[in-house]
């Protein structure tokens, strides 16, 4: 545990370090955001490229605590791909399409250092039942790993929101693997947390600089390689529900809107103003506290997995379904699934 609590440290201290340095070639390199629609909460041009300071700190101290073996290898060259493509996006825009490639090619990268999703386990059979998905482990691996790179892209609105929300997730995805045993998964979880808790003294409301697709595109592809190796190749039979559990801000966010738009006569992919963060400022919150609020609301879903992933058992999945459906009467009330609550989405 001492080694993770090192780990951690190093890595606050080089994200902090860096982050003023990736802020300095953001500018120079004219990766910065103006403000050009009224989705935007910010009202100046901020610099882009905050996820340098988060992918160097990671890089380095994985390099530095980790067995260099194929999953690091794996995940490096993974992250480094999504890393590349979030660069080119903050400098100059990258289309749908030319992302999805990015990240598609990433996925392909984890699976080849066996970073993938062989089976699922099977909660209502006898203990350590599995069913080996085969040739359906591929896709639905990259399903996952696409997915979940670009939820947190689509939460990351508001200043220290994404870096915040990713700490938390980190951390819960530590204690988790803990508890599994998966030490390398521990370190490298902490040293994730770390270098979003160093980054959040310049991204916390008033920002200074904001991580851009850089930052949100590699956290959230390295949340979900944390959430195969930490959690899905377990035989446990919660290993499905927690990673969803653990990341339920970002991934229920995104299927609501996903859901709003379609409801509404909406293309997915086209952009609104019900995001959660959104249906908070409308009632009132400031950015500092709306952040708060959703910091809160990740925490509790980090310590509802970890306890579900220690119950481990039929209730667990029961609990899990409890959560799920209470999310989705709260998410309904506020007008996140519909996007009749309160004003119109733009």
């Amino acid at each position: 545990m001492e080694n993770t609590l090192v780990a951690f440290l190093i890595s606050a201290i080089i994200s902090l370090s860096m982050t003023p340095v990736a802020r300095k070639v953001a500018v120079r390199v004219g990766a910065v955001d103006i403000p050009k629609d009224e989705r935007r909460v910010h009202k100046k041009p901020m610099p882009l490229m905050g996820g340098l300071a988060i992918f160097i700190s990671v890089l380095v101290s994985s390099l530095i605590f980790l067995p260099i073996d194929k999953t690091l290898i794996s995940i490096i060259i993974g992250s480094s791909i999504i890393f590349i493509s979030g660069v080119i996006d903050d400098i100059r825009g990258l289309s749908p399409k030319g992302k999805l490639i990015f990240q598609i090619l990433a996925s392909i990268v984890l699976i080849l250092g066996d970073v993938k999703i062989d089976a699922i386990t099977n909660p209502f059979g006898a203990p350590g039942t599995v069913l080996s998905l085969g040739m359906f482990s591929i896709p639905i691996t990259i399903f996952w790993v696409v997915g979940i790179t670009n939820t947190l892209n689509l939460i990351d609105g508001l200043d220290g929101l994404a870096a915040g929300v990713a700490m938390i997730a980190s951390l819960s995805f530590l204690f988790v693997a803990n508890k599994f045993n998966y030490i390398p998964v521990v370190i490298i979880s902490a040293i994730v947390a770390g270098a979003c808790l160093g980054f959040l003294p310049y991204n916390f409301n008033p920002a200074k600089i904001f991580m851009g697709d850089t930052g949100a595109l590699f956290l959230g592809f390295v949340l979900a390689s944390l959430s195969i190796e930490g959690v899905m190749k377990s035989v446990a039979t919660i290993a499905v529900v927690v990673p969803i559990i653990i990341l339920g801000v970002p991934i229920f966010d995104t299927t609501f809107a996903i859901f709003r738009r379609l409801l509404n006569g909406k293309s997915i992919a086209e952009a609104d103003k019900g995001h959660l963060h959104h249906r908070l400022l409308k009632l009132g919150f400031s950015q500092r506290k709306t952040v708060l609020i959703l910091y809160a609301i990740s925490a509790i879903f980090g310590l509802c997995a970890i306890f579900v992933a220690k119950t481990n058992s039929k209730r667990a999945v029961y609990l899990a379904v409890a959560i799920f459906l209470i999310t989705i009467f709260l998410a309904n009330k506020l007008g996140l699934i519909t996007g009749k609550k309160g004003d119109k989405d733009e």
